[in-house]
């Protein structure tokens, strides 16, 4: 199978082309920027550019975006351009060459204001049947693309599979309140209970839906690491996250104390996947109990395919 990757000078881009060339397929990525995995430089706000990248191709996995952090550094024009835009253009292209197997990256991010619970609420249970509430143009613009994802399913009968990624990044916390009060690998480490998947599992879904995409045809799925928390959980989530966690893994407790490790105060959503075990037969690795045991046995936690593409940081833009 010969598979375009968008977004391949990026973390999940270039996961995803070296895991697809090391699995004896061929990927052909496309970036604004040169890499070693970015086959075709250009933009995929260019329809020519698009037309090119999709001749001879069998599947699309589509990461390319403007992230959150560009918020900051990127017009809402920009965000349009790219994220919608330039999705609507490989969506064209992809139905033209009658391409049976598309997957979009979006992100967690575009249920927005639902994930901050009002103050004396439980943590909410975040699965595929809650209704996003976008915040920011990041969000706005990865929603507007899902929908152009099932329109094109819809209308043209174009597989279109929608993965909502959530953390995957290694790049320091954007929150400041976080970032002062706990080491990195500290709040990564939290993270994975409710907001965080491994790099290599994302891939890992990714490749799961090229290959379901044509039987199912459209759906959206949450891409998260496996929770060991439960729904009768959230309340105490929101007083006292530790206790809920030493319930629930009670090894962590002296792994952190070796380390001087804390657990968050409070955790306000936990990101289900379930529906993408069921549906994509995906099968993660690394959740909370993984990284607590490679943390036990002194292993830096986490894939080795994390740590071979590393820390990237994201590109600079006009604003």
């Amino acid at each position: 199978m010969r598979i375009l990757v968008t977004g391949s000078a990026g973390h999940l881009g270039e996961g995803l082309v070296r895991t697809i060339r090391n699995s004896g397929n061929e990927a052909v990525g496309t970036d604004l920027l040169h890499s070693q995995f970015t086959d075709m430089v250009g933009s995929i706000v260019d329809r020519d550019f698009v037309s090119q990248c999709i001749d001879g191709i069998d599947a699309v996995i589509h990461t390319a975006t403007l992230h959150k952090p560009h918020v900051a550094s990127h017009s809402r024009q920009a965000f349009i351009d790219s994220n919608i835009t330039g999705t609507l253009n490989l969506l064209e292209a992809a139905a033209a060459a009658r391409l049976r197997r598309f997957v979009f990256t979006s992100t967690t991010s575009v249920f927005g204001d639902v994930l901050t619970p009002p103050a004396g609420a439980p943590a909410i249970w975040i699965t595929e049947d809650v209704e996003p509430v976008p915040k920011n143009i990041y969000g706005v613009t990865k929603a507007a693309a899902e929908d152009l994802c099932q329109l094109f399913h819809r209308n043209h009968g174009l597989s279109c599979l929608v993965l909502r990624t959530s953390r995957f990044f290694p790049e320091e916390d954007d929150s400041a309140a976080i970032r002062e009060s706990f080491a990195g690998d500290n709040a990564k480490a939290n993270e994975f209970l409710f907001r965080r998947v491994d790099l290599e599992d994302a891939v890992s879904a990714h490749l799961c839906a090229v290959e379901r995409a044509p039987e199912i045809g459209f759906g959206r799925y949450i891409i998260s690491a496996t929770t060991p928390l439960a729904r009768q959980d959230l309340a105490d989530l929101r007083t006292d996250a530790a206790d809920v966690v030493g319930r629930r893994v009670a090894r962590y407790e002296a792994v952190y104390r070796r380390r001087g490790w804390r657990m968050f105060a409070a955790i306000d959503r936990v990101y289900v996947n379930k529906k993408a075990r069921d549906e994509l037969g995906w099968r993660p690795v690394y959740d909370f109990g993984k990284i607590v045991d490679q943390l036990d046995g002194g292993e830096s936690m986490g894939s080795e395919l994390a740590r071979q593409v590393g820390i990237k940081g994201y590109h600079a833009g006009p604003s």
